[in-house]
Formats: C-alpha cells, sequence, structure tokens
C-alpha cells in the first residue's frame, strides 16, 4: 500500500477520529480528518482523496445525504460506518453503491483491511484505464509519481513529505506535459506544443531552461536527475512511473 492513497475520514467524534487518523498514518497512508459535511466537502475540493470513510451518524446532519451527495458527484469510493444495530443504515448504503461497510465497535486492523479491499479493486479498475485518455469531457484529477501528487484541478504540487512546492504557470504546464507522456521520448517542439510555453526568442533554448527549473523543484539532486532525463540529440523524458487518477 503506497503513502501516496489519501484517505478522507468524516466523524464527529473526536476521540475515534483521531484513533483512525493515527493508525492509518502509521500504516502508511496520507489522512485527512473532518467533523461535518462542509469539512468534507471543502477537503474533496482541495485534495484529491482515494477513498472516504464515511460515519453516517454525524451530529445534526444527515449522513446518508452525505452518501448519497458523495456518490452522484464523484466515483471515489466510500466505505460507511454504521452502528450495530443500524441494519437499515447498512442496507440503504449498499443500494446507493458505497463500497463497503464497517460496523462499531470494529478494530483498526478491520478498518485498514477494508479500506486495502477497496483501494486494491479500484487500482485493478484505474491500471486497467491508465493508458487510455480520458473521454467525454472527464478531465484527469491528478498524477502521481514516487510519492509526489500533481494536482489538476487545483494547479498544486505536493511532495511526499506533504509539502506543497510552488510551480510557475510555464513549470506546472511542463510537469503535465511530462505526466501524459510517461517513458517516452519528448522533443522540445513537441513539449512546447504539449505544454504551451512561449519562449521569447529561442523557443528550444526556453525549454531547457524549465526543465532546469523544475528539476530543481522535484529531484533530490538536480546535476543528476532521476526523473527527467535527457536524452542526448532528441529531447527529455520522464523516466518514471506515472498513476493518472480520473
Amino acid at each position: 500500500m503506497s503513502a501516496s492513497h489519501h484517505i478522507l475520514v468524516v466523524d464527529d467524534d473526536p476521540a475515534i477520529r483521531e484513533l483512525m487518523a493515527e493508525y492509518l498514518t502509521e500504516n502508511e497512508l496520507r489522512v485527512t480528518t473532518a467533523v461535518s459535511g462542509a469539512e468534507m466537502k471543502k477537503a474533496l475540493a482541495e485534495s484529491v482523496i482515494d477513498l472516504v470513510v464515511l460515519d453516517l451518524r454525524l451530529g445534526g446532519e444527515d449522513g446518508m445525504h452525505l452518501a448519497r451527495h458523495l456518490r452522484e458527484s464523484s466515483a471515489i469510493p466510500v466505505i460507511i460506518v454504521t452502528g450495530k444495530r443500524d441494519e437499515a443504515d447498512r442496507v440503504m448504503g449498499l443500494e446507493i453503491a458505497a463500497d463497503d461497510y464497517i460496523t462499531k465497535p470494529f478494530s483498526n486492523r478491520e478498518l485498514l483491511a477494508r479500506i486495502r479491499a477497496v483501494l486494491r479493486r479500484y487500482q485493478v479498475q484505474r491500471d486497467a484505464t491508465a493508458a487510455t485518455p480520458a473521454k467525454g469531457g472527464t478531465e484527469r484529477r491528478a498524477y502521481r509519481f514516487a510519492g509526489w501528487e500533481l494536482n489538476v484541478l487545483v494547479r498544486r504540487l505536493t511532495a511526499p513529505d506533504g509539502r506543497r512546492v510552488e510551480l510557475s504557470n510555464g513549470e506546472f504546464n511542463l510537469l503535465l506535459a511530462l505526466c501524459e507522456a510517461p517513458q517516452r521520448v519528448l522533443s522540445r517542439d513537441q513539449l512546447l506544443e504539449l505544454s504551451r510555453l512561449h519562449g521569447a526568442e529561442v523557443y528550444d533554448r526556453s525549454i531547457d531552461v524549465q526543465i532546469l527549473r523544475l528539476r530543481r523543484k522535484i529531484e533530490a539532486d538536480a546535476s543528476t536527475p532521476q526523473f527527467i532525463r535527457t536524452e542526448r540529440g532528441a529531447g527529455y523524458v520522464f523516466d518514471t512511473q506515472v498513476d493518472a487518477l480520473n
């Protein structure tokens, strides 16, 4: 399980919320928590979430309505949390296509196992479509490589340690072009076209400058790059596995 998987835990009980977040983080998952539907929606708008753990019994809110909103507005997998006697909630949750449910009280080990199982199922689907461009106007939400995350919707680059890395517009467009064509040699002309860079005078040199700046931000050592390699006389290749998230 990759530390790049980002889990959103929605629960209004601070003790339970903190325990889940601590345990999942210890098991190499990124975790964001929310106490309400408003915070859940804010987190979904600002981050690329891979799975939501949603308690249906949020104080003063209709958890089932939030679950239905999640399913209607996105394809993000959802695990609903219900009480031991809330059979009706479990049935309704599955009817609105929740991916799984877990009943209180539950162990953190069980929660982790269910999260991993759901993520594996979605990974199989993602791998099956990874080489296929998004169709029908569907935009990629993000690209991930070696723990890095490029959020396309909010134009944000996040480092493996969670830091936000500031990119210029040109750097973002160039990294996006590289993520869309990983492990392929791209000429300077191709990169210019794909990233829509506008060099002032010598176009091919503007790409070289942008590449250098980008390397300084994502490479451990810009002088010996591991991600953006130079192919002499040909161009550049983004030499890493990239996962595309729809």
